[in-house]
């Protein structure tokens, strides 16, 4: 029987981390070749006779490391442990650690268990691990990156623009650019031609640019424009062709360059585990002159797939036939995308700044490896990588093995699916604990370059639209044949108390570690279930202005506090019930954020005299229900 020892606040040990002097309590991420120190400070009434630290790198056995007591005052005993990191990966450049604390006491040792990664508490056995990720060596990520707002675009349903681009002859256009999509499935799974377009283009975006400087975006996250057949264009046809429907080449030179004298960064969706299956090298219907793996046995991309008997039994990306997989273990295949001159660095001289690499759990480490050293040798290492990653992308486990994504080497960032959870939990369900456990877990075991990265997101084109999650008061809305979908839209009360919601959680996504990523239209109040309900387009003209305007007070006020948000240390002041209060603090000044789910006013009191930066106001020590505040030290 697990035990925990409860109401014992002056038996319960004090457990600190020190590098050079600095206290990184909160953290669990360090650079290979740093040297850690750990205090516990330990209350006599607790009885231990010794400290002792258990660590196993991950996969490896246990490694008992006894600290050593250094001293003493009358009610405590003060035990440390040094640790060479670079001794502790034994040769390795990095890794992962697991690892808990014992304090023996004779025949009843006790032992941490934590459920953040940064608080724990005492148990009769051993329970939950503490994690700590070494990361290589001069690891970084982009500062130029740090402190921006993204906003991400599904060029097909953004903007039409003046300048108009020929459709293709095998495509539905759609019209009516209000009047919904009525291209789905009945049920999730069924197969969609996904060839109905609305017309939205690369020119139209570079006619926004405008728009989205105003709302303070500094980085554009592009849905894929590569030349494919359907309009969401994760089934590439050419990976050196952008679609003539979107303005092709010309068009994405054009906004590059545009883009730049905004001081706005392009990023572009790398769909590079899987083609269409009408593509340039697959080519099933012999669309591009019968050389593809699939026409022609003797293609040149034949080792580019998985076949089997026949030409029909071929491997796929999760069995939809229409996504033949690609086999990265062909040098010729993955050093089409890698090599210096390949796919990924050769945007990157064209002036893209960076890439998002759909569905990273499928794409092998010698894949990342080779990537990121060509895409950081294109770019002078200026470029950002961001994987899509749904989980804690330090430990995170893909087809049976740990994957090293954040340990120096593949990715700069990863898509913050667990903080988007964490923030409409604590919006819809009033659980701050919650948040304060996922904002703690990922900012003290992701390397704090890292943290400074995220991409933080509440809705994406494979989520539904935040308003309607929001309006539903459930974090996740399934089910529903796609006939109700379709109509399906939020009553007036709901789509209210939403809209209120959603301004405390953009509040909250623009002002922890990291940087927020708005899916086009979430500002302008769009709603709409799952896929394809969920890539509307935007409505132009019928915006939700106060929302409008309540996400371009949080991007002005990002950019004008950057000396703060850009990379400012984090840490968690309060969190209970429907209220918590974050610090961000850097040698420039000091940032608190306190946040109100609950359906009442709260107080909460701090010292010092502070400005709210979303009124201009003085504080006073209350806030309003379902309200945030953002307050600088004056």
């Amino acid at each position: 029987m697990l035990i925990k020892i409860r109401d014992w606040a002056e038996k319960k040990p004090a457990v600190k981390k020190r590098i050079n002097g600095k206290d990184v309590s909160v953290r669990s991420s360090f650079e290979c070749g740093e040297s850690l120190e750990f205090i516990a400070e330990v209350p006599r009434s607790l009885g231990a006779s010794a400290v002792v630290l258990r660590i196993c790198r991950d996969g490896e056995c246990d490694r008992d490391l006894p600290f050593s007591f250094t001293d003493s005052d009358a009610v405590r005993d003060i035990y440390t442990l040094r640790i060479d990191t670079e001794a502790l990966c034994e040769g390795e450049e990095s890794g992962v650690f697991f690892y808990e604390i014992l304090f023996l006491r004779g025949l009843h040792t006790l032992f941490t268990t934590t459920r953040n990664n940064v608080d724990f508490e005492l148990v009769s056995r051993s329970a939950s691990r503490f994690t700590m990720l070494i990361y290589r060596k001069g690891m970084n990520t982009p500062a130029w990156f740090h402190g921006r707002t993204m906003y991400q675009i599904f060029v097909d349903r953004f903007n039409i623009g003046t300048r108009k681009t020929e459709p293709r002859s095998d495509v539905i256009m759609n019209d009516d650019w209000y009047g919904g999509v009525p291209q789905y499935a009945e049920i999730p799974g069924e197969d969609v031609a996904n060839n109905m377009f609305f017309g939205g283009t690369l020119w139209g975006v570079v006619e926004k640019l405008g728009y989205l400087k105003d709302m303070g975006v500094g980085v554009i996250y592009l849905n894929p424009i590569f030349r494919a057949y359907s309009n969401h264009k994760y089934d590439t046809g050419d990976y050196l062709e952008v679609d003539s429907m979107f303005g092709g080449n010309e068009a994405l030179d054009e906004l590059i360059k545009r883009a730049n004298e905004l001081d706005i960064k392009l990023i572009l969706d790398g769909v590079f585990n899987h083609t269409g299956d009408d593509s340039r090298y697959f080519d099933k219907y012999g669309k591009y002159g019968g050389v593809g793996a699939y026409s022609d046995p003797e293609s040149p991309y034949r080792e580019w797939f998985r076949f089997g008997k026949s030409r029909e039994d071929y491997e796929s990306w999760w069995g939809i036939k229409i996504l033949p997989r690609l086999d990265h273990r062909n040098e010729s295949c993955r050093r089409f995308f890698t090599s210096k001159d390949g796919v990924g660095a050769e945007y990157i001289k064209k002036g893209v700044a960076g890439w998002r690499l759909d569905v990273a759990d499928e794409l092998s480490d010698e894949f990342l490896d080779e990537f990121a050293n060509s895409v950081k040798d294109a770019s002078k290492d200026k470029a950002v990588i961001i994987g899509e990653v749904w989980e804690n992308a330090a430990t995170k486990v893909a087809y049976g093995k740990r994957r090293r994504y954040l340990q120096g080497g593949q990715l700069d960032s990863v898509m913050n699916y667990p903080l988007r959870k964490g923030i409409l939990n604590f919006v819809i369900k009033k659980d701050a604990a919650a948040l304060s456990d996922v904002l703690k877990l990922i900012y003290s075991v992701y390397p704090k370059s890292v943290c400074d990265s995220l991409m933080n997101i509440l809705g994406t084109h494979d989520t539904e639209r935040v308003l309607t999650v929001l309006g539903k008061q459930s974090a996740e809305v399934t089910g529903g044949k796609g006939s109700e979908l379709a109509a399906k839209r939020l009553e007036p009360e709901q789509r209210e108390r939403a809209m209120r919601a959603l301004k405390l959680a953009a509040t909250l996504q623009f002002t922890v570690y990291g940087v927020p990523s708005v899916y086009y239209g979430d500002e302008a109040g769009m709603e709409g279930y799952r896929d394809p309900f969920c890539r509307l387009p935007y409505p132009w003209g019928r915006e939700e202005r106060e929302l409008v305007e309540h996400y371009r007070v949080l991007g002005r006020l990002r950019e004008d506090n950057r000396d703060v948000l850009a990379e400012g240390e984090f840490s968690v002041l309060h969190a209970k019930g429907g209220l918590i209060v974050y610090r961000r603090e850097s040698e420039s000044g000091e940032i608190c954020v306190i946040a109100n789910a609950g359906g009442r006013a709260a107080g909460y009191e701090l010292e010092g005299m502070w400005l709210d930066l979303l009124c201009g106001e003085r504080y006073s020590g209350k806030i309003a229900p379902q309200s945030a505040k953002i307050l600088r030290r004056q």
